[in-house]
């Protein structure tokens, strides 16, 4: 391998040739091989969108030539098609506050851009990767920008279109299921009746709680400290910079983002990506619930509930014959768990910021599109796999509900709850049906019982 020698304030670091990154990124390179995680793909391109921007906002306040500025767009624009994006190889795990990756995305753009006004990579004095590319700028302002602009789409364009999908397949179930009578449980023990169809359009107003939190809670990370620098003050930046900034960002993404009111307080505190970050979380537990419960309506299939047939996706043992799981539903289950675990990592490093910079910002935007994209991909694999193919076994459901003795809950205003109460211990120590018992206590007579213990009365219909 040929290598290249660039030379930085600690010293002389030497860079294989192919390689578009510099000296700040092989150093971090070299000393931070944690994880072997790189940093998301969609964090860099909303970082390269953010630069963009700002190469474009620091020509019109006569900042940057125009020489330059054409060829740091240009080199941007290549990123954002996708080129080159082999060229950000650094660990999630790396030094504070994501100075490393600012930088690993400033060398980038500046060898592209070197290489399209005819230069070698490293030849600074065309384009450089702090005075043009990170001109008026500041990890400080742009990384936690960017963790703003990479969540708000990955939210918008991935996970509230599969949550808003699975509730519009939850309600259609609701609807199908809507004859459906059934047992309810409460305790996990036997209750009053109810429909299929009212669990599963249960399911769906969950869903819909948890997209409306979701889109409430990310709107606030539509304010962005761009021209806020190093602590929030600005130097370096000036105001005409940061009046266009901003707008060219609007621009690219088509997203109506704004200059938040306090510059300082974005620097130093990530309350916003909190707001999100605790949204999937509520979101994660909605989705347990429905998993879980999912797995045991479908329990089975001759010892459990199986009032619920899930379409059959993977064989469910090595050993038993035959045997299948409710693969799908444990599948995003445990995507939910590591959404948790996620976030419990995002609240320490939100709440260990200290005085002007909260130095943990790449576990947070790590955690943050994490949970997002394997949220949104596993809702689209539980819906389509899932949630559009379950049946209703009504045999399984129509034996469980002649023998439920919660029925005798409809004879308390006939005959009071201690009366009710007897039967119901009677018909469970013979092991008869309410109606059998009342029958043979003489408590009513049939056309009574059979109008007041009727299933579809019992659950409210």
């Amino acid at each position: 391998m040929k290598y290249r020698i660039e030379e930085d304030a600690l010293g002389k670091v030497r860079i294989p040739s192919e390689s578009y990154h510099g000296a700040e990124t092989q150093r971090a390179l070299d000393l931070f091989g944690i994880s072997g995680i790189r940093v998301p793909a969609d964090f860099i391109r909303s970082y390269v969108m953010i630069k963009r921007s700002a190469a474009m906002a620091n020509f019109k306040a006569g900042k940057l030539d125009a020489r330059r500025s054409r060829a740091i767009v240009k080199a941007c624009d290549m990123l954002l098609r996708g080129r080159f994006m082999d060229q950000f190889p650094l660990d999630v795990f790396q030094a504070g506050a994501g100075t490393n990756t600012n930088m690993n995305v400033n060398e980038v753009i500046a060898n592209i851009a070197i290489g399209i006004l005819g230069g070698r990579k490293g030849d600074y004095d065309i384009v450089h990767p702090n005075d043009h590319v990170n001109m008026s700028q500041s990890t400080n302002d742009t990384y936690p920008s960017a963790i703003n602009v990479s969540a708000y789409l990955a939210v918008t364009r991935k996970l509230a279109p599969q949550l808003a999908a699975l509730r519009k397949s939850l309600s259609a179930k609701g609807r199908e299921f809507a004859d459906v009578v059934k047992i309810g449980r409460t305790h996990l023990q036997d209750a009053v009746p109810i429909t299929l169809g009212e669990e599963f359009g249960a399911y769906a107003r969950e869903v819909e709680r948890a997209l409306h939190l979701l889109d409430s809670s990310s709107k606030e990370l539509l304010e962005l400290s761009l021209g806020g620098t190093a602590v929030g003050t600005g130097i370096n930046a000036g105001r005409e910079y940061q009046s266009h900034v901003i707008k060219e960002l609007d621009r690219i993404t088509g997203v109506k983002f704004r200059v938040v009111r306090n510059k300082f307080a974005m620097t130093e505190s990530r309350i916003d990506v909190m707001a999100v970050d605790d949204s999937l979380r509520e979101t994660a537990l909605v989705l347990i619930k429905i998993a879980n419960d999912l797995r045991l309506l479908a329990s089975g299939p001759r010892a459990g509930m199986h009032e619920i047939l899930l379409p059959e996706t993977m064989p469910g043992s090595s050993i038993m014959p035959g045997k299948v799981n409710p693969s799908v539903p444990e599948m995003l289950t445990m995507v939910c768990f590591e959404v948790i675990g996620l976030n419990a990592g995002i609240t320490e490093a939100a709440e260990n910021g200290q005085l002007e910079l909260n130095v943990f910002m790449p576990l947070i935007s790590y955690n943050t599109i994490f949970s997002i994209d394997i949220l949104a991909n596993a809702l689209g694999v539980f819906r389509k796999s899932c949630i559009n193919g379950i049946r209703a076994d009504r045999a399984s459901i129509s034996k469980h509900l002649d023998e439920n003795l919660s029925l005798a809950t409809a004879l308390n205003q006939y005959i009071g709850y201690e009366k009710a109460a007897k039967i119901a211990r009677r018909a469970l120590k013979e092991n008869k049906t309410i109606k059998e018992v009342c029958l043979e206590m003489k408590i009513l007579d049939r056309k009574t019982l059979d109008k007041i213990l009727g299933p579809r009365r019992e659950a409210g219909r």
